[in-house]
């Protein structure tokens, strides 16, 4: 791993995130603020205070703007905004487990499947993470979320996108990985099935020397052997997951940096609180530009405000 990469978490005020919670807060005050400002439309005060709180905190500014209005803030803001300043809004005001059960709903909605999107939040969540998510699916949507997975994939890739929803960390000898995962390289088609079972199981720190040692054992880079071995959503599952593996911060850089809206705003508020400073290094470093700076390039407005917020600052 890189030692540069881990820079990042010897930050002073000890969090990961760029939201942090608002040290005066008083939900009743930011309620009554709020409800003035939907009447006036007044964009700018709801950017203000819903990306200058944390999760928890904006749950309580909606529990107490119910209390003096009698009105769902989240419809309130659908009725006051549109375009993507209003899903901005809107899906920070979610809690972060229905969030993260929407996102990955969304990317299964409609025709065609988001298989990306699935992998990014699969791979970069823990096992406990993920069990939390599948209730919170299971109690919004009424429907399991592994049989929801299940019918939008077939394959080796249901069998790793099951694996996943499911991971836990099993005991494994390094050597012994790193012989299984050669071994499936050697003939015309690799097996997925070791590939599945190894990676989902195995901790990071225990993956990572897997990894390293493949690599030598193999003379190539391991995104290199996937790409000549397998083909189709198979393959890509198993590069996402080998790159969260070895950098899930870089990983989440590199998809902040295709410039889709949908995608960036998911990623800043999903981890706004947890690694977010990290993700914005990791950018810094494959771009060479500042997620600050390329923001502004991008958007304007009250929505280039909201992201900036989030942002928090310049590189």
């Amino acid at each position: 791993m890189d030692p540069e990469y881990f820079q990042c978490y010897d930050m002073c005020w000890g969090t990961l995130g760029t939201v942090r919670p608002f040290s005066n807060f008083h939900s009743d005050v930011d309620a009554m603020e709020i409800q003035k400002s939907l009447e006036k439309k007044d964009a700018g005060t709801l950017v203000r205070i819903l990306t200058n709180r944390t999760n928890a905190q904006r749950q309580e500014i909606a529990k107490a703007f119910e209390e003096l209005t009698q009105k769902d803030l989240a419809a309130a803001l659908k009725k006051a905004l549109s375009g993507e300043l209003e899903d901005l809004l809107l899906e920070l005001l979610m809690p972060p487990l229905q969030y993260e059960a929407y996102c990955l709903q969304q990317a299964m909605v409609g025709i065609g499947t988001d298989e990306e999107t699935l992998l990014e939040i699969l791979c970069t969540r823990s096992g406990m993470v993920l069990q939390e998510i599948s209730a919170a699916y299971k109690e919004i949507y009424k429907k399991d979320l592994d049989k929801e997975l299940k019918g939008e994939s077939s394959g080796d890739f249901a069998k790793l996108l099951m694996a996943l929803l499911n991971k836990e960390e099993l005991a494994g000898g390094v050597q012994r990985d790193i012989e299984a995962l050669s071994a499936t390289l050697n003939g015309k088609k690799a097996d997925a099935g070791p590939w599945i079972d190894i990676l989902t199981s195995r901790d990071a720190d225990h993956l990572n020397k897997v990894l390293m040692g493949l690599e030598l054992d193999i003379g190539q880079m391991v995104d290199q052997a996937l790409e000549k071995k397998f083909s189709g959503d198979i393959r890509l599952g198993l590069k996402v997951l080998v790159e969260c593996i070895q950098s899930p911060e870089g990983y989440l850089a590199k998809r902040l940096a295709t410039s889709k809206t949908p995608i960036l705003q998911r990623i800043m508020v999903s981890h706004s609180e947890e690694n977010l400073l990290c993700i914005r290094a990791a950018y810094l470093k494959l771009t060479g530009t500042s997620l600050y700076t390329a923001l502004q390039k991008q958007f304007k407005g009250d929505h280039l405000q909201a992201l900036l917020a989030i942002c928090r600052s310049e590189d």
